[in-house]
């Protein structure tokens, strides 16, 4: 039994949308089933999932099991961007799932990829990640490469840990960022206070994170990011660390905003590389999402000129 007490930053969210940030190997659909089943209380309650929490409420949460589960293949639609014998790159969808884990067993990239690929995906992953040579978060969209056998996994897992490998997303943050530029150098290391979170933390990891104003608008600013470094949230913890939540991020801030955007705002771009077996330098982009375009449409009316 896990047990959470609602601070004032999470108040007036239904419950069936806090309990997957709480407890993020959680989805929505799941945590209805558990509160329906009565394994998920309010002050040792049974509520609806439209219960809204109220600060210093105590979620109790009844994990199941975890039991060996089989990863079957899915026909879910993917976004190819790039295809060979050796690597596959997909835009992946905001929402999606890279791997499966507990409460994530279906719908995920993976399920999708095996279906697609049948046996051709490297094998170094194991089992629940074949082919994963790095991750998006669930909400952030765009590009990742998939290994397709083991050659290929190994060379691309070197030339993400030489630093080799460029990735630029692009950012709607809180705020208006005053620099055109900068760099956040702050190492990042799992919450002392909340272990589902992440944090900046003197005895971290090494974390480094570049971006560039691309426009501001009124109370917001849409930056460019490179990242050096590939900590788990990195982009949304330093965003987050020095005023600029990213927009929609229930974690990193409360996620409430005038677009009623759920999730961070965040997409994965643009990936430089060298290609695994030929090592032609490779440059893929994923275009923008097009809610993410349509919310920048209703901002044109706030810009500020840089």
């Amino acid at each position: 039994m896990e047990k959470y007490k609602i601070g004032e930053e999470n108040v007036n969210f239904r419950i069936d949308k806090i309990v997957p940030i709480l407890n993020n190997n959680i989805t929505r659909m799941m945590a209805q089933r558990l509160i329906e089943e009565g394994k998920i209380l309010v002050n040792n309650k049974k509520e609806k999932p439209s219960y809204k929490v109220r600060v210093n409420d105590i979620i109790s949460i009844e994990i199941p099991e975890v039991t060996d589960t089989e990863i079957i293949p899915e026909d879910i639609d993917l976004d190819i961007l790039y295809e060979d014998d050796d690597i596959i790159i997909v835009n992946k969808a905001k929402g999606m799932v890279v791997h499966p884990a507990n409460g994530n067993y279906t719908g995920t990239l993976v399920n999708a990829l095996l279906y697609k690929c049948k046996d051709s995906l490297s094998g170094i992953g194991g089992e629940k990640r074949p082919g994963i040579v790095h991750r998006l978060d669930k909400d952030t969209s765009g590009v990742i490469i998939v290994a397709k056998n083991d050659k290929a996994h190994v060379n691309l897992s070197e030339q993400i840990k030489e630093h080799s490998v460029k990735k630029t997303y692009i950012a709607l943050v809180k705020g208006i960022v005053k620099d055109n530029e900068a760099t956040i150098d702050m190492p990042i290391a799992r919450s002392k206070k909340d272990r589902k979170k992440m944090d900046v933390d003197k005895d971290g990891k090494s974390a480094i994170t570049h971006f560039k104003v691309i426009q501001r608008y009124q109370g917001y600013s849409l930056l460019e990011v490179n990242i050096e470094t590939g900590r788990t949230h990195q982009i949304r913890v330093h965003l987050s660390k020095i005023g600029y939540p990213i927009v929609g991020d229930m974690v990193y801030s409360n996620g409430k905003n005038e677009f009623n955007v759920e999730g961070q705002m965040l997409h994965a771009k643009c990936i430089e590389f060298k290609h695994p077996t030929t090592g032609n330098k490779m440059i893929v982009e994923a275009p923008i999402p097009k809610y993410f375009n349509e919310i920048l449409k209703q901002l044109e009316s706030r810009k500020i000129e840089i």
